[in-house]
C-alpha cells in the first residue's frame, strides 16, 4: 500500500510499516502494535480490535488478564517492566526499615496481594482489578484491610516516582478509618497498689518488677525504652535520663520509636525506683566466686540476661498482680497512658508533659482530650457562678 493515501478509521495508524491501534485506559493514553499486516484487510482487523478494546473499558470488564490475552506482545513487556511480584521484593529489598516493618510488609503482601497479583506486570495493575480482588477477600477487620490497603498504595507510589506507572490505581480506593480506642489508664491508687505487690514478691529477684513499672508508672517511657535504658544515659544529680534505646524484635536498637532521643525529667518515684534498681544489681554483683559481673541496664531481669529479651516477659509479672489485687486487667502499656492522665489532670503544662511522652502537642491534646478538660471543668464552672453572681449584682438582685 505504499505511495497510496489510506484513511484510518479512529484510533488506528500505521507506525513503522505495522498496524498500531491508540485508546485510553484507566486515564493513561496507551498504544498497541498489532501483528497485522497493512492492508484493508488489516485495517478492518485492528478497527475491530480497538472497537472491542473501547467497549471492554466502557463497562468496565477490561482487566490485566483480559488485556494480556489481547495484547501479548504488549509494548510494556517489551520495555522490560516488572511484574508487581518483582518489583516489590525489590522494593523491600531497598528499603532500609527494622525487620519487624520488613516482616509486616511480607506478611501483609504474601496473604493478601501475591496470590491475585505476582505475576502481573505492574502498569497492567488496574483500580477495577484491585477492587475485585479486595471484594474476594475474607477480612478479619478494618484494622487488618486498612493495612493492606496502606501497603499496597506505599509500594505503588514508589513505582510512580520511579515513572514504571502514571498513576497509582490504589489512591482512589476507599482506606478505613484508623480503630483509635481511648486511652484506659489506672487511677493513681491502682497504681500504687500494683506497684507495692511487684515489690512485695516473695522470690526477691522477682522483685525487680516493681521498680521496672514504678519507673514506667512515673516518667511515661514506652515500656520498650525503659527495657533498653541504660546507667549511662541515667544523670542522677541532675534528675534525668536521655531516652535514645528501645527494645526491639528481641534487640537493643540505638533509636526510639520516633527516631528522635529525648530527655525525660525525673520525679521522686523514678528515683525510688532506680535506688532499687541499683541495690538489685548490687547484690547481683556478689557472686560466690569473687568475680564482678557488671550489668549496664537499669532493670536486668534475670541473671542469665543483662535486659528484658522481650515485651512478652513483661506479661508474666504483671497480669498475675492485677488479678490478686481485684483490679480490672488492663495491659502493661497503660502504664504510659496513667502517667499522661495523672499530669494533666495536675494541671501540668500540656507542652511540657508533650516532650516528656515524645508525642507532639497536638497527639497529646487529641489523644487525652478528656482528661484535659476534667482538670479544668470545676475551675471553670466556678466562672460561672462568679458570672452569674456579676449579672444579678449588675441587674439589682440580691
Amino acid at each position: 500500500m505504499a505511495g497510496k493515501s489510506v484513511d484510518l478509521p479512529t484510533g488506528v495508524e500505521i507506525f513503522r510499516k505495522s498496524l498500531r491501534i491508540r485508546f485510553t485506559w484507566n486515564g493513561v493514553r496507551r498504544s498497541e502494535t498489532l501483528p497485522y499486516p497493512t492492508t484493508q484487510k488489516g485495517i478492518k482487523a485492528a478497527s475491530l480490535l480497538r472497537d472491542q478494546v473501547v467497549g471492554l473499558i466502557k463497562i468496565g470488564m477490561l482487566d490485566d488478564a483480559k488485556y494480556a490475552e489481547l495484547f501479548p506482545g504488549s509494548s510494556s513487556a517489551e520495555r522490560g517492566l516488572p511484574t508487581f511480584g518483582e518489583y516489590a521484593q525489590l522494593w523491600l529489598d531497598g528499603r532500609e526499615i527494622e525487620q519487624g516493618t520488613r516482616d509486616n510488609y511480607k506478611g501483609t503482601l504474601n496473604l493478601y496481594w501475591m496470590p491475585y497479583l505476582a505475576r502481573t506486570r505492574i502498569d497492567l495493575i488496574t483500580t477495577t482489578g484491585l477492587r475485585r480482588i479486595i471484594s474476594n477477600i475474607d477480612w478479619h477487620s478494618a484494622d487488618v484491610r486498612r493495612n493492606a490497603l496502606v501497603r499496597i498504595r506505599t509500594i505503588l507510589d514508589a513505582a510512580v516516582m520511579e515513572e514504571l506507572i502514571i498513576k497509582n490505581p490504589a489512591e482512589v480506593l476507599d482506606v478505613p478509618k484508623r480503630n483509635t480506642t481511648e486511652p484506659d489508664p489506672f487511677t493513681l491508687d491502682e497504681a500504687n497498689r500494683i506497684i507495692a505487690r511487684l515489690y512485695a514478691n516473695e522470690y526477691w529477684p522477682g522483685r525487680i518488677w516493681g521498680a521496672f513499672f514504678e519507673f514506667a508508672f512515673f516518667t511515661g517511657m514506652r515500656l520498650q525504652e525503659v527495657a533498653a535504658l541504660r546507667w549511662d544515659a541515667i544523670d542522677l544529680e541532675n534528675r534525668h535520663a536521655k531516652v535514645c534505646r528501645a527494645l526491639a524484635q528481641k534487640q537493643i536498637k540505638e533509636r526510639t520509636k520516633t527516631k528522635k532521643n529525648r530527655h525525660v525529667l525525673l520525679n521522686d518515684r523514678a528515683l525510688h525506683a532506680l535506688a532499687y534498681a541499683k541495690e538489685y544489681a548490687a547484690r547481683r554483683l556478689s557472686s560466690g566466686d569473687g568475680r564482678v559481673k557488671e550489668f549496664p541496664y537499669a532493670f536486668p531481669p534475670t541473671k542469665g540476661n543483662q535486659y528484658i529479651q522481650e515485651t512478652s516477659a513483661m506479661h508474666k509479672p504483671w497480669g498475675p498482680a492485677v488479678r490478686e489485687l481485684g483490679i480490672r486487667y488492663r495491659p502493661p502499656y497503660n502504664c504510659r497512658h496513667t502517667y499522661a492522665t495523672i499530669c494533666l489532670m495536675s494541671g501540668m503544662n500540656p507542652a511540657f508533659i508533650a516532650q516528656q511522652l515524645g508525642h507532639s502537642v497536638q497527639m497529646l491534646l487529641s489523644t487525652y482530650a478528656r482528661w484535659i478538660n476534667s482538670s479544668s471543668d470545676w475551675s471553670e464552672l466556678e466562672k460561672l457562678d462568679i458570672g452569674i453572681k456579676s449579672v444579678s449584682a449588675a441587674s439589682g438582685h440580691s
